[in-house]
């Protein structure tokens, strides 16, 4: 009240214990506090033409696909500049009841409540609202939505903003409409109306991903039978007279090829040419992605008035403001300001963050390693389980199930359970580490947080698929002379085909299972919690509960805001770009995914959540250049991929190279005999007593995955000259590709500007009207009274 606000109490309707204190600004604190915040007003309507679409001739066919113009009416564009309440005449205002938005009204309430000071005591000031609500004086407090979301308010002056809200872009009938971004912004602040603008802008673009990696899907299973390697797997006179190895110790059997027909099958599916030319694509899209949304994202920032958004005009954080007791000199103003740690403290801190995500990470890292113990434990189960028939039919007990198949499911639900387990862990230290730190700002402390959170979850979530992709079967020796992990295990081998099927497997389990549970987090939860509330705080009289009872009723907004819903859409994105060369149909996953992701998100903020205090944000922060880290890290994993995990590459050599003259027997390039070429044959003699099988059938000779020399040559079981044909053309497939590609991702940089032209004109002219309307006419005015004066001093005289 000693601010300046008005505050006007009243009894609840439901509790009687229960008291309300609504908050009002009166003009003058609106003026003051307009100012101290730099909210940009209009001055002038816009006067430069709109550019027409050069699509407005099929506006007739996209017309049902945005929002009713009938109900959200476009807004007038308006030339805008910081408000000055001495200046106040110069601003373009209509109506003095409207001049402020509710959203800007709320904010500067919200400034005000988070640093009105409550009790001093010596050196100590308490003060905010945050601190009220930790010591449980105040049990909530909350900007009023304008009406309910499913009734339309009654009252004229009321622009009835959340209902039309819900009807066009929260109710599940809406799914198929463009999102109404300015009501957005206006309803609940550019923060979080630049979340849906990004969210809806990468689900647009992953349109074009997604139809590319379903038509590369649709090749792959239409070719499955066609291809020559697989048919040789699963002819009976190739593939069922092969012998293969046993995989483990001792109590693992022979086996024959054929058993992994139908694995092999899949394995063409998502291991083929048009794999390669999607991952090239991939690469390039994510460029696209990244350069086409930093324009839209500008345009943005000038229709939303935050162009000029610097880090000077966000105040500090009240609980960095309430330990400030150390002095030093700005280095920028320099003039003496409080800070709340000396150097020697702010590095303390820093360096007990940094070492806190390090032992974090080697947690995570000590995790996977327990879980490829298991792998290995629990596949000696499986290959003496599944195959334990004779010679004459050595296939697994179920047609799909191989040994590898079943280890890797089984591996992939644990993985996925371990990764939540330790999110919901890490989580909270993270948070308690980042408040340690006590960052000057809010976007300060989101910056430092988000590098936390992402450094941990892209350890906890990539680490099982990039051991798949690059350390699994990589380093097995060979039968006569296995590595072993830790000295006991021996170490996993993969499928003839190769771990791109695996991999695949461990994307999908993932995925897969993310979304399901993050939309029971977002969607059943806050539901189930409303619904108990409602329960227990039932009126059966027919009582009128007021607007601010209704909204208390609701789910209270998280501290940290959107931060998980980036988090959980930059993992995906990470899904998308890193490993999409062994699974094609990812961005279709992601797509179908973030259409739901964006109602579900609509509909929860809209409906369940009590309304946000809106904020300012010019950009989605600390996640543009995690994202531009992700897409060049993708570049590298993609081509790895194809040259390590996939069989593509030997597949290449062997057509182009050891098919025929002087490698093969041949007179043309085919693809016959690669089975047999890329089979090393092992002397059964050669086992050690401790990988000698119990049961040997006879069996002199046996063959393995490896590119080696026969028993009896010279330079038995070394590597032959095809392994080292096959490692050069893998090397130069990576090295070739990598620049073919990082060169195109920097002209596409380069050729595509950050800021449209038509936007770089219109801040121009909107600078220059600032500077004619705002300061020219003013300093006329000094130089007329200057004049005036002097004339006055001559009358005299």
């Amino acid at each position: 009240m000693k601010m300046g606000l008005e505050l006007e109490a009243t009894q609840s309707v439901i509790d009687e214990k229960l008291l309300f204190v609504k908050v009002h600004m009166p003009w003058d604190v609106l003026c003051t506090y307009a100012e101290v915040l730099h909210i940009k007003l209009p001055i002038q309507p816009n006067d430069l033409s709109c550019h027409p679409s050069p699509w407005r001739c099929l506006s007739f066919l996209t017309k049902p696909f945005y929002p009713s113009e009938e109900l959200i009416t476009k807004e007038a564009e308006f030339f805008t500049a910081a408000f000055e309440k001495d200046r106040l005449d110069y601003f373009y205002m209509k109506d003095k009841d409207t001049f402020f938005t509710p959203s800007m009204r709320s904010r500067m309430a919200y400034y005000i409540l988070s640093r009105a000071p409550y009790e001093i005591r010596g050196n100590i000031k308490k003060f905010g609202i945050t601190k009220l609500l930790g010591g449980g004086v105040y049990k909530a407090a909350y900007p009023l939505h304008d009406c309910r979301f499913n009734v339309k308010s009654k009252e004229d002056d009321c622009p009835n903003e959340r209902y039309l809200l819900y009807q066009e872009w929260a109710n599940p009938k809406s799914f198929y409409k463009m999102q109404p971004l300015d009501l957005i912004r206006k309803y609940y602040g550019e923060k979080i109306g630049i979340y849906f603008a990004w969210l809806g802008f990468y689900t647009i673009m992953l349109t074009l991903a997604a139809a590319v990696g379903l038509g590369c899907f649709i090749y792959g299973y239409r070719t499955q039978d066609t291809s020559t390697w697989s048919k040789e797997v699963c002819n009976p006179e190739i593939g069922g007279q092969i012998v293969m190895c046993p995989q483990c110790d001792r109590e693992c059997k022979f086996w024959r090829l054929n058993s992994t027909c139908e694995a092999s099958k899949k394995l063409c599916i998502f291991d083929n040419f048009g794999t390669l030319v999607f991952a090239v694509f991939m690469s390039i899209w994510v460029t696209l992605f990244l350069e086409f949304w930093k324009r839209y994202q500008a345009e943005l920032e000038y229709e939303w008035d935050t162009v000029e958004f610097l880090e000077q005009e966000e105040p500090p954080r009240p609980e960095y403001e309430a330990k400030c007791i150390y002095e030093r000199k700005n280095p920028v103003t320099g003039v003496k300001e409080k800070v709340p740690y000396t150097a020697c403290g702010r590095c303390f801190r820093v360096s007990l963050g940094i070492g806190t995500v390090v032992f974090w990470i080697f947690l995570i890292l000590a995790s996977i390693v327990a879980i490829i113990v298991y792998r290995l434990a629990v596949f000696f189960a499986f290959s003496a389980k599944l195959r334990t028939q004779d010679l004459r039919e050595l296939e697994p007990l179920k047609e799909y199930v191989t040994p590898q198949m079943a280890t890797s499911v089984t591996a992939s639900l644990i993985s996925f359970v371990v990764i939540m387990i330790l999110n919901v862990l890490y989580e909270r230290v993270a948070i308690w580490i980042t408040d340690f730190e006590l960052p000057r700002t809010k976007t300060d402390y989101e910056n430092s947080l988000t590098l936390k959170m992402f450094l941990f979850q892209f350890v906890n979530y990539y680490s099982s698929c990039f051991y798949i992709a690059f350390v699994k079967g990589k380093a097995v020796g060979y039968p006569g002379d296995p590595v072993y992990l830790l000295g006991k295990y021996r170490n996993e081998e993969c499928d003839p085909g190769g771990c791109l099927i695996e991999l695949t497997t461990q994307l999908s389990i993932i995925m897969g299972g993310k979304a399901i549970w993050n939309n029971i987090q977002e969607v059943l939860l806050p539901w189930v919690k409303n619904l108990i509330f409602r329960y227990f705080t039932r009126v059966t009289s027919q009582k009128v509960i007021p607007r601010w009872e209704q909204d208390y009723e609701l789910q209270p907004v998280s501290q940290l805001g959107l931060f998980y819903e980036y988090l959980e859409m930059v993992i995906q994105f990470g899904f998308v770009t890193l490993f999409v060369a062994s699974f094609p149909l990812a961005p279709v996953l992601a797509l179908v995914n973030n259409l739901f992701e964006i109602r579900v998100d609509a509909w929860k903020i809209t409906t369940q959540f009590r309304r946000v205090v809106p904020e300012k944000a010019q950009h989605i922060g600390a996640w543009q250049p995690i994202l531009g880290g992700i897409a060049i890290l993708a570049v590298a994993t993609n081509a790895m991929i194809i040259a390590f995990t996939s069989d593509m590459i030997p597949r290449l050599v062997y057509y182009w190279s050891f098919s025929v003259y002087p490698y093969g027997n041949y007179s043309n390039h085919t693809m016959e005999g690669y089975i047999n070429s890329s089979l090393s044959i092992f002397s059964t003699s050669h086992f050690s007593n401790e990988s000698m099988p119990i049961a040997t059938y006879n069996i002199t000779t046996c063959r393995y995955r490896d590119f080696r020399y026969p028993p009896g040559h010279p330079r038995q079981y070394e590597y032959n000259v095809y392994y080292w044909h096959v490692i050069a053309a893998k090397m130069a497939f990576i090295i070739v590709v990598e620049h073919i590609v990082y060169l195109t991702k920097f002209i596409l940089s380069y050729v595509i500007p950050d800021v449209p032209y038509a936007v770089r004109e219109q801040i121009k002219r909107e600078k220059y009207l600032t500077q004619v309307i705002l300061h020219e006419t003013n300093l006329k005015e000094m130089h007329l009274q200057s004049f005036i004066l002097v004339v006055k001093t001559d009358l005299p005289r």
